[in-house]
C-alpha cells in the first residue's frame, strides 16, 4: 500500500495492490470479486476465495435496458456472502474496465466499501500469483439494500443533451477512430451497434487506457493531470461526464477523475454511444 499512498492520490484508500490482496485473502471481512469481459476467464483461474460477478447476467437486468433493482442487488449480495459492511475489492481483464464498473454498479446501491485491485488479472499474473480453479462457497447473508440512486454518478441522455448545450465537460474514453467516426466499436470487434459514427459535440477525446501503465496499474496523480487537467484543460471543479460505447471503458475514466484526481462531480453516462448514436433528434461531430 505504501507505493499507491505515494502516488498523490486524492482517495488512495480506493486501491488496494496485489500485495494487500494477498495478505487479506483470508480475511473474512474481505471479500474479493471478479469481473471480466471475457466470462471463459473466471473459470479457468482466479484468486483464492474471489467470486465472479458477471456484468451480463448479474449487474444487468435481463429484460430491460437497466441495472438490476434492489431486489436483485439485495439477491447477488447474499448470494455472495457479504454484508454492508464487507470491504468488496474488485479486479479483472482488460486493465480493471470491468472491475470499475462493477464498482460503479455498487455505488448504485450505496455499497461504497469498496476498492480496485491495482492492475488487475495482469499484474497478479505477471507477478506469478497463484490462480485456483476451486469455486469458493460462502454462506448465504441477509442484505438490505437502499433504493438504486442513480442521481449521483450517473447520467442518462436528457441530462448529457442539457450538459451538452450549456458547454459542460465530457470525456470521450473510446478510441481515436470511434471518436472520429471512422470505427463504430474498438479495433478487432464487429463494427456494428449504431446507425451512426462521430462523438457528442465539444467532447474531448481521451482514450482510457491513457490513464494505465503496462502493467494494468493506475498512472500516478501527476501523470494523470498533465493527462486530464493540463493537456485537456479539464477543471476539476466542474462538473464532468465520461462515456463509450456501452459505459465500461467510461467507468474506468470515471474512476480515475473521480477517486484519484479528486474532480468534484464526475457522472459515468453509461447510455454512451450506442444510445447517442442511434438517438433520434441529438446532435453528432465527426
Amino acid at each position: 500500500m505504501s507505493d499507491i499512498n505515494s502516488r498523490g492520490y486524492s482517495n488512495p484508500d480506493v486501491l488496494v495492490s496485489t500485495d494487500w490482496v494477498a495478505d487479506n485473502l483470508n480475511n473474512p471481512d474481505v471479500r474479493i470479486i471478479e469481473s471480466n469481459e471475457d466470462p471463459l476467464l473466471y473459470p479457468s483461474g482466479h484468486i483464492r476465495g474471489a467470486v465472479e460477478v458477471d456484468w451480463t447476467t448479474d449487474l444487468n437486468d435481463q429484460v430491460m435496458r437497466d441495472y438490476l433493482d434492489k431486489a436483485g442487488f439485495e439477491a447477488l449480495a447474499s448470494r455472495i456472502g457479504i454484508t454492508p459492511e464487507t470491504t468488496v475489492v474488485f479486479y479483472g481483464d482488460k486493465n480493471n474496465w470491468w472491475a470499475t464498473y462493477a464498482f460503479w454498479v455498487f455505488q448504485l446501491f450505496g455499497h461504497t466499501n469498496a476498492k480496485i485491485m491495482d492492475g488487475g488479472r495482469l499484474k497478479w499474473l505477471g507477478e506469478k500469483r497463484e490462480f485456483t480453479r476451486d469455486k469458493p462457497s460462502y454462506d448465504a447473508t441477509t442484505y438490505h439494500a437502499p433504493d438504486r440512486d442513480d442521481s449521483v454518478v450517473r447520467a442518462f441522455r436528457d441530462e448529457v443533451m442539457q450538459h451538452q448545450q450549456a458547454g459542460g465537460q465530457l470525456v470521450d474514453v473510446r478510441s481515436p477512430a470511434e471518436f472520429s467516426g471512422e470505427k463504430l466499436h474498438m479495433e478487432g470487434y464487429p463494427q456494428e451497434g449504431t446507425l451512426r459514427g462521430g462523438h457528442i459535440p465539444g467532447a474531448k477525446s481521451v482514450p482510457w487506457s491513457r490513464a494505465a501503465n503496462e502493467d494494468g496499474t493506475f498512472k500516478d496523480a501527476d501523470g494523470l493531470k498533465a493527462i486530464y487537467i493540463e493537456e485537456q484543460g479539464l477543471n476539476p471543479d466542474e462538473p464532468t461526464i465520461s462515456y463509450c460505447r456501452i459505459g465500461e471503458r467510461s467507468s474506468h475514466t470515471w474512476f480515475v477523475l473521480n477517486f484519484l484526481l479528486g474532480f468534484k462531480n464526475v457522472k459515468n453516462y453509461d447510455g454512451s454511444w450506442t444510445e447517442w448514436g442511434n438517438s433520434v433528434g441529438v446532435p453528432i461531430e465527426k
